[in-house]
């Protein structure tokens, strides 16, 4: 038996090295958005365990039991959360004996066939203390594949559960994230200059995540409890992040681990890539174990960026003047991005300075949305909140280049790169869907092969296997277990001949 104390710092597609090695509870995106087919509602959305290879069994992919996963909303500004919504998960194996997921089809979430299952409760917290909203909700399947689980949308509409008057969903889905990773992190390399002409490689391609999802009316969110319809409301702005926590200490034993002691916060995720590009590596670890409330101390790493110089350095951009908060060279749009909100549009009254994904809850949906944003001028999209299908890499590359310095000094004119700057990945390999859950469903084990530069390719689409019946999938494997016999048959007659002479 052996203790491992769980150091308190420990996001975002592995950025930081203890969660790195702690996959099932690291955070890895998270969405706001007001509903587009129910506007009286808004959508949360928090992903984790990232780059699930979809043929990775016998143990497919879960959440971890041992993990709180928390999704925080502050209402009023202060960078303490006022509203937090808790799930806590529950592992249950039907037949032990067996190392198969699934002894056969499975067709329904209580199918006889499904083995290896997982519930969850979920609770919301507040001042006036905790309420379980449900409990025993189940998740769906791993996507196995075609003959495992033939009819996946079904299974997983079948988790979709409205629980008084919120609408939840917990399980497996394609990663709405997209970008090009390789690129980023080989020193920002951007494979067609300036970036915005395709070309790029999406390094999530084909991967899987969990997702948590939240639809809930406005009205649970906001502080005075009203729908807002006035984007300068003094509750029309909320802010909004995730956390996991695990215990502080493992106990591991002879084919157990058993956590004790407090819970532990392992994972901070907020508005996307803070903690991957803006956050320097001898602090990756504390910002997940951090608060918002105490963000202060990680302020230079937003008004001075390293992408900021090398954006300068690689590509001769010219940056706006950048320095150490407090200084006059800090950067004051950053500062609006990340830590107090843009003014008149995300930034709440009394703000205290933090990072979160903000939100106004009272601009109006737009017909025509644009993958930039507000620096497309739709100010429904990131960083007013962010959708499924915001292009945030791009986004924050050409507001770290200062395509949105302007706001903040009318003087300063961009570098004409600045507003062209991307990855060359400008949407999700997968459509997104048009009601809750919104998200793809995840790629499926048997269809999807991942190259091996990372990409994913769904060999299903263009494989007639995928539309193959069960019936003719065991027969094809019968055949082939029929030839296999008549060839060792073969084989040993001839062994057997060779050894007589």
């Amino acid at each position: 038996m052996s203790i491992l104390p769980l150091s308190v710092y420990s996001s975002s597609h592995r950025e930081a090295p203890l969660i790195s090695g702690d996959p099932t509870a690291d955070g890895t995106d998270l969405y706001a958005f007001v509903s587009p087919d129910a506007p009286e509602t808004t959508t949360l959305i928090a992903n984790y365990l990232p780059f699930q290879n979809p043929p990775g069994g016998p143990n497919f992919y879960s959440f971890d039991d041992n993990v709180l996963y928390d999704i925080n909303i502050d209402n009023n500004g202060d960078a303490v959360p006022d509203i937090t919504y808790q799930y806590k998960f529950t592992t249950t194996t039907q037949n032990p004996k067996t190392f198969l997921y699934n002894t056969g089809p499975i067709k329904s979430l209580d199918d006889p066939t499904w083995n290896v299952r997982q519930t969850y409760s979920l609770t919301k917290i507040t001042a006036a203390g905790s309420t379980v909203l449900g409990t025993d909700i189940p998740t769906p399947p791993s996507n196995v594949g075609p003959t495992s689980t033939p009819n996946y949308e079904q299974l997983q509409a079948q988790a979709v559960k409205t629980i008084g008057n919120v609408k939840t969903f917990a399980g497996q889905s394609d990663d709405p994230f997209f970008a090009d990773l390789g690129g980023i992190f080989d020193l920002l390399s951007i494979r067609k200059v300036p970036g915005n002409a395709g070309e790029g490689k999406d390094g999530l391609k084909g991967f899987n995540v969990q997702s948590l999802a939240l639809q809930v009316p406005t009205t649970e969110l906001t502080s005075d409890g009203s729908r807002p319809s006035d984007p300068k409301s003094p509750a029309a702005v909320i802010g909004v992040w995730t956390t996991s926590s695990r215990r502080s200490t493992t106990v591991l034993g002879a084919g157990t681990a058993t956590g004790s002691g407090d819970f532990v916060q392992v994972s901070r995720l907020g508005a996307p890539l803070v903690n991957e590009v803006v956050v320097p590596l001898g602090a990756k670890d504390i910002w997940n174990g951090s608060k918002p409330v105490d963000d202060a101390q990680f302020a230079n790493g937003v008004t001075n960026p390293e992408l900021g110089k090398l954006l300068n350095a690689l590509y001769k951009i010219k940056v706006p003047p950048q320095g150490d908060f407090g200084t006059p060279e800090q950067r004051d749009d950053l500062i609006a991005i990340f830590l107090t909100g843009i003014p008149e549009l995300t930034m709440p009254a009394n703000v205290k300075p933090s990072e979160q994904l903000r939100l106004n809850l009272a601009v109006p949906l737009t017909e025509t949305p644009n993958r930039l944003g507000v620096l497309a001028k739709d100010t429904q999209g990131y960083p007013n909140g962010r959708r499924l299908a915001d292009d945030v890499v791009d986004i924050s590359e050409q507001a770290v280049a200062g395509a949105a310095y302007a706001m903040f000094h009318p003087d300063f004119v961009a570098d004409p790169l600045a507003t062209q700057l991307g990855d060359g990945v400008d949407s999700n390999d997968k459509d997104f869907r048009t009601g809750f859950p919104y998200l793809a469903l995840p790629n499926d084990g048997f269809s999807t092969t991942l190259a091996p530069d990372g990409s994913g390719n769904n060999d299903g689409q263009n494989n007639s296997r995928k539309n193959a019946s069960t019936a003719q999938i065991i027969g094809t494997a019968l055949v082939a277990l029929i030839v296999g016999a008549v060839l060792a048959s073969i084989l040993k007659r001839r062994s057997v001949t060779t050894i007589n002479r």
